[in-house]
């Protein structure tokens, strides 16, 4: 298989919920304006707790610094697993637990701290510039790795960076075992030609900057709540959706697409509190036992939580699954 180190440098931000309306004009320009701005990379993510933004450079350009706007001091670079097209027995599963065994669980051994963005098209592994290094050392026996440069894919070899490597501290913690929530709303992952974005645009500001009432500002305590949460990326021309079923019905039937099983998904939420950016082996945790038993998922890190999409059917295996594995004595 193939990993591609995309060419964007990112910054992972967040705007709380009461300062939304200072970014209102910078957002709808990155999201509807893309001849406006040279940004090429766009993930816009609202939960519960705030907004989280990931851009590239170009498009944190256009964001007016403000108190209302947190930004994790790293610069992340976006992986990308390609499979040369290859069909292998395990091709049910999709997103994250495809990639669990080879990217994120050896990762997670080197203590390097990932940030997961599924889409409808494709997975983005976050990695922090810093961390290169270790993850090509650590990832290029499995992959044939590739820099994306100036539009062509430049092969890297671990020797390439070999006077860069450092292993991550070795002392790091074993990982908390956090609590999962799973809300009881059903979600879409869906897509949309760019082309027709004008179209749901009325819908779609309003969703993203006028859908909050009072109680989508509470936190969710029990299971059985639903919970705010809205995805929208823009990536290289490719627009990805994750919304609930209540949100989808204001959209117009015939313009969002998905799969063709049109497959409802169920959330399980990680984190009784925000998790930080430095802990590793979170995605792992969860990814893993899902890839053990070959259950698909979309995976979204976000400024404060982590959040699994799985398939509706599998939701009760995949709680209890995740709810064992917090009673199970550390080894």
């Amino acid at each position: 298989m193939d990993l591609h180190i995309l060419d964007h440098r990112l910054k992972v931000t967040s705007i709380c919920k009461d300062g939304l309306v200072n970014f209102t004009h910078p957002l709808i320009k990155l999201i509807f304006l893309r001849n406006r701005t040279r940004c090429k990379f766009f993930s816009l993510t609202e939960t519960p707790e705030n907004y989280t933004v990931v851009l590239d450079e170009e498009g944190f350009k256009d964001l007016p610094s403000s108190e209302h706007l947190q930004v994790e001091g790293s610069t992340w670079l976006p992986l990308n697993v390609v499979s040369n097209g290859n069909a292998s027995s395990s091709s049910q599963a999709v997103g994250v637990t495809k990639i669990a065994k080879s990217v994120i669980a050896p990762l997670a051994e080197q203590h390097v701290s990932v940030f997961m963005l599924s889409t409808y098209q494709t997975d983005f592994i976050l990695v922090r510039e810093k961390d290169l290094p270790v993850v090509i050392h650590t990832l290029e026996e499995e992959f044939n790795i590739y820099r994306e440069e100036g539009g062509e894919s430049v092969p890297v070899h671990g020797k390439d960076v070999r006077n860069g490597f450092h292993k991550n501290g070795r002392e790091a913690m074993k990982p908390i075992v956090h609590p999962v929530l799973s809300p009881q709303n059903q979600f879409c992952v869906m897509s949309l030609d760019p082309e027709t974005l004008p179209a749901i645009a009325t819908t779609l500001i309003d969703v993203l900057f006028y859908s909050n009432s009072a109680k989508d500002g509470a936190h969710p305590t029990q299971a059985l709540d639903c919970i705010k949460f809205f995805s929208f990326s823009l990536i290289e021309g490719y627009i990805s959706l994750v919304m609930d079923t209540e949100t989808q019905r204001q959209f117009p039937s015939n313009l969002l697409f998905t799969s063709s099983s049109g497959e409802l998904w169920r959330m399980v939420r990680i984190g009784g509190q925000p998790l930080g950016f430095d802990e590793c082996g979170i995605v792992a945790q969860i990814s893993q036992p899902l890839a053990d038993a070959d259950i698909s998922a979309y995976y979204i890190s976000t400024f404060s939580f982590d959040h699994a999409l799985v398939p509706e059917e599998d939701i009760s295996s995949v709680i209890d699954m995740l709810q064992q594995q917090r009673t199970e004595p550390s080894h």
